[in-house]
C-alpha cells in the first residue's frame, strides 16, 4: 500500500471476494478515518469479483462520495472486468482495464489554445490556486470526478514548485485546445527534468518530488517534467484529454 497525503494506491492481493474482503475493508477504513479522500484500488492480481468483493467496492465508493472523495479501480483483468460491467459498476465510479492507457500525442504548434490564463502562485495561498485551477476546469466538458482528479494533481505539482522554487517565483498557466486542457507549473527553482517512460527517484533528496510524480500520473493522461528553456527552474505539464471534440469557448474571466 502506497499512502500519501490525501491519495492511497492499495493493491488487491488475489482475487476480491469473501475471504479478502474484510482485510482490505480495514485497509481502507483506516485510510479515509485518516483523512484521505482520493484512493485507487490496484485489481492487477484479481481475477475474480465475487458478491462480496461488489458490495465492498459500492459501500467504500458511497463512503468515499459522502466525504467528498473517490474511489476507483484501475488495472481490472478482463475476467473482472466483465463482471463489473454486468453490475453496471462503471455508472458509478472510474474503471479502468489492465495496460488501459490514453495515447497523448504531441501538441501541433500551429495549433493555438481557445483560451489561456496564467497567474502567480503565493506559498501561503495555495488553496486559493488550486479553488482557480478547479473553476477553470469546471468549465470545460469535464465530468466532476475528472475536474476533481485534475485539481488534485495539480495541487500536487503547485505543492511540490512551492517547495522547491524561490519566493514568490511559481506560475501555473491553464490552456484550453481543442481536443485537451493542459496545466503548466512553472517555478524558478534549481531545475528537475524526468523523461515520460522514467522512474522518479525513491530515495534521496528527490523522494518527496517522486512520490507526488507518480500520484499525478495515476490522475491525469500524460505528465512531462522539464527544466526551462531559459534561466533556472523547472516545467512541470499536465495533460487532460477531452472524450470528445467539445466547445471549449472561453470561460468568463479564462484570459490572463
Amino acid at each position: 500500500m502506497s499512502d500519501m497525503a490525501n491519495i492511497a494506491l492499495v493493491t488487491v492481493e488475489g482475487d476480491l471476494d469473501v475471504r479478502t474482503v474484510p482485510a482490505l475493508r480495514r485497509r481502507i477504513d483506516r485510510l479515509v478515518a485518516g483523512g484521505c479522500r482520493r484512493i485507487f484500488l490496484n485489481m492487477a492480481g484479481a481475477r475474480y469479483v465475487d458478491s462480496a468483493g461488489m458490495g465492498l467496492i459500492l459501500t467504500e465508493l458511497r463512503r468515499m462520495r459522502a466525504e467528498g472523495g473517490l474511489l476507483s479501480l484501475m488495472n481490472v483483468s478482463p475476467q473482472a472486468y466483465l463482471a463489473l460491467r454486468r453490475m453496471r459498476v462503471f455508472d458509478f465510479m472510474p474503471v479502468s482495464r489492465a495496460g488501459e492507457r490514453r495515447a497523448v500525442s504531441a501538441l501541433d504548434p500551429s495549433v493555438l489554445p481557445e483560451w489561456r490564463t496564467t497567474f502567480r502562485v503565493e506559498a501561503c495561498a495555495l488553496g486559493e490556486a488550486r479553488e482557480r485551477v478547479e473553476e477553470l476546469l469546471s468549465s470545460l466538458p469535464f465530468t466532476p470526478d475528472e475536474v476533481f482528479d485534475l485539481t488534485l494533481a495539480s495541487g500536487e505539482a503547485l505543492g511540490n514548485a512551492v517547495d522547491h522554487t524561490c519566493g514568490g517565483g511559481v506560475l501555473a498557466t491553464v490552456a484550453a485546445y481543442p481536443d485537451r486542457v493542459t496545466i503548466d507549473v512553472t517555478d524558478c527553482g534549481e531545475g528537475f527534468e524526468l523523461a515520460a517512460d522514467e522512474e522518479p527517484p525513491e530515495a534521496g533528496p528527490c523522494a518527496e518530488r517522486g512520490r507526488g510524480i507518480r500520484l499525478m500520473r495515476l490522475l491525469a493522461d500524460s505528465v512531462s517534467i522539464s527544466r526551462k528553456s531559459a534561466g533556472g527552474g523547472t516545467v512541470v505539464r499536465l495533460v487532460k484529454l477531452f472524450d470528445e471534440a467539445p466547445d471549449v469557448s472561453p470561460a468568463s474571466g479564462a484570459y490572463g
